[in-house]
């Protein structure tokens, strides 16, 4: 499948897959919608507490790379897993403009660390942010109440209905610590049925720019 690296509106990168019409991020925003989906609504409500993140696509790294700025700012012990099907190739990885759009060029050398880590292994980005990168397909995911956390950032479901099934959201709710939370772009009303059917609680919020509503799910007990 051809892959394009691409300029979204906000002037940082991703990368576009031609066949599908599919970009790993909103071509909108790529930062924007990262910042407003699974900053704004989603880290900010477990604000001066340590918290335990699963990111479904872990892609570009541009979640993780925000969520690490995120934690240096606020002082905020992070562990963050990503899981990925597909890595993002080194070259891939070097054509994306996140550390210069951030404005954290003092923080270059930890987004490549973020990216010559060894996969399937925990590496220690700073004191206060681990990651570990599992290669992994989303339905051999079988956590049990271990995050706080989940963004749920997986290819669209026009492209991808089967990453949006009621299969794969019984296993994010299991994987979450009651009470946890999941944070999507999504916003359609097969998703949020699949996401009631497992027990998640879901409310709807105004979305990122280009994007009308997304959705916040909790576990509730």
């Amino acid at each position: 499948m051809k892959r394009e690296i691409i300029k979204t509106l906000d002037g940082s990168t991703t990368i576009h897959l031609e066949e599908w019409n599919e970009s790993y991020h909103s071509k909108h925003g790529a930062i924007q919608e990262a910042k407003h989906v699974f900053i704004m609504n989603g880290l900010s409500l477990f604000e001066n507490n340590a918290v335990s993140i699963l990111e479904i696509g872990f892609g570009t790294g541009l979640n993780a790379f925000i969520t690490f700025l995120e934690s240096e700012t606020k002082n905020q012990k992070i562990d963050y897993v990503g899981v990925e099907a597909y890595p993002v190739n080194a070259e891939e990885v070097l054509a994306m403009n996140y550390v210069a759009e951030l404005d954290a060029l003092e923080f270059d050398k930890i987004f490549e660390k973020m990216h010559k880590c060894e996969w399937d292994e925990k590496c220690e980005i700073s004191s206060r942010f681990s990651l570990t990168k599992r290669k992994q397909f989303f339905d051999e995911i079988d956590d049990f109440e271990i995050f706080d956390l989940i963004y749920f950032d997986a290819f669209g479901y026009r492209v991808q209905p089967e990453l949006w099934s009621t299969e794969i959201f019984q296993k994010m709710y299991n994987s979450l610590k009651p009470n946890g939370v999941l944070v999507t772009y999504a916003a359609r009303g097969v998703v949020k049925r699949s996401m009631i059917e497992v027990g998640f609680t879901v409310e709807k919020l105004a979305g990122p720019p280009g994007k009308r509503e997304m959705f916040r799910a909790f576990k509730k007990v």
